[in-house]
């Protein structure tokens, strides 16, 4: 399938860049992605605080959340079409900022409605990252190295949600939740900078031909564009990113009040065990990156870990664990959730054609936002009624179904070599 989208080139000076050139690539869109993580995770670790500063219920705070998601979900795609076209440095760079912004009008003008309205800003700063991020690297890394690529950009992912909720809390305790807003702000800002200052080693887009630019123009190439996201692969992945999102969103979100509810697990013990998860998380896509480098059976990859995440939920909400044997519990499914990620992303890409990965990952991770804006509102009322173990329930359904969308996508038609 042909692609009417500008085709990103690299800076004439860094074309024949190896390794490091890479490493340099990964790591400026690293840090971006850590910061988009941070930002994710800013609001749980704090929802009693700001629950109480606003005297509203956790239903009311879920709204938040989902406002958040629902911008996201609706302009994704549209950002990944830009990033295809005017390039994904400029518009990382402005998410970066309006990110920013966001947070600090949400810390400085601290009414619920206000409050609201920041996390839609924040939402619309969250629809470059994914688009941005992978855009940038499908077309710069050389393709042995792409799962790795794939796994430390993950990895900084989830080491960002890894890190926050135990330096938001401590920034809260000392200057308040409005403290942590403008800190994450401010982490923001850095992340836009150093895009800024040392972003040429970045690719760029090409301008298209005239032929190429009428093409564009015409309703053909339009139609071809939305038949390529409504395939049956790119659709089956937009599923599969729905039940993740659906699945993580009771885990991070809800999973320490729900334990204190079900099993009387103090916050701080569900709090290490939250961490556990995200951190070993973080270290599972490093190990993952390698996996999916050397194997095509990316979605058996997926499944195995699956099978595991699902038994750390039911464990979760039907076993009442002793600390030590929950924070084991939750850090083994976090590295076993953290190994699916990178195979997750080579999945996508495999149906992914030249020219269009802005668009097709920013459609398919349009499916977090859909989960999103489901998730919080559903295991906060779920909450509000004491049903604390529905949320587990849900959570270990959404894992299988995901599990099954991964077993039974077509397979590819290359393998590759463990060897390799």
């Amino acid at each position: 399938m042909s692609s009417t989208s500008e085709q990103l080139q690299p800076p004439v000076e860094g074309s024949a860049g190896g390794w490091g050139r890479d490493a340099k690539v990964i790591a400026l869109i690293s840090a971006a992605h850590f910061t988009s993580h941070v930002h994710l995770m800013l609001l749980p670790p704090i929802f009693g605080p700001v629950k109480e500063a606003f005297g509203v219920t956790y239903t009311e705070i879920g709204v938040a959340i989902t406002t958040y998601n629902v911008v996201s979900a609706a302009l994704q795609t549209p950002a990944g079409f830009l990033v295809d076209r005017i390039g994904p440095r400029a518009m990382l760079t402005a998410g970066l900022l309006l990110g920013a912004a966001a947070l600090a009008v949400a810390a400085l003008l601290p009414a619920y409605a206000i409050f609201i309205v920041a996390y839609a800003l924040l939402g619309l700063a969250n629809t470059v990252y994914h688009p941005a991020d992978y855009s940038i690297l499908s077309a710069t890394i050389t393709d042995k190295r792409m799962g790795k690529a794939f796994s430390i950009h993950n990895f900084a992912g989830f080491l960002g949600s890894g890190v926050t909720p135990a330096a938001v809390l401590a920034i809260a305790a000392v200057w308040g939740w409005q403290g942590a807003f403008l800190a994450a702000a401010m982490l923001a800002i850095c992340s836009a900078l150093l895009l800024i200052v040392a972003g040429g080693i970045l690719p760029r887009p090409t301008r298209p031909t005239q032929a190429a630019a009428r093409s564009a123009a015409t309703r053909s190439a339009a139609k071809l564009e939305l038949d390529l996201l409504f395939s049956s692969p790119v659709l089956r992945n937009l599923l599969f990113f729905v039940c993740i999102a659906m699945a993580n969103g009771g885990i991070q979100t809800y999973s320490v009040v729900a334990m204190g509810a079900l099993h009387d697990t103090p916050a701080s013990i569900a709090n290490m065990g939250l961490s556990g998860f995200l951190l070993f998380s973080a270290a599972g896509v490093l190990l993952g990156g390698i996996i999916a480098d050397r194997t095509a059976h990316h979605e058996w990859v997926a499944a195995t870990g699956f099978a595991f995440t699902s038994t750390m939920a039911v464990l979760m909400g039907w076993v009442d664990m002793p600390a030590a044997v929950l924070i084991f519990v939750m850090s083994l499914g976090g590295l076993l959730n953290g190994i699916i990620q990178p195979s997750r992303d080579m999945m996508v890409r495999a149906v992914t054609p030249p020219g269009s990965f802005g668009k097709v990952f920013g459609f398919v991770s349009t499916g977090f936002n859909l989960g999103g804006i489901v998730a919080p509102l559903l295991y906060g009322w779920l909450m509000d009624r004491g049903q604390p173990q529905m949320i587990f329930a849900i959570v270990t359904a959404f894992i299988l179904l995901a599990l099954v969308t991964a077993v039974t996508r077509s397979k590819p038609q290359t393998k590759t070599s463990w060897t390799r």
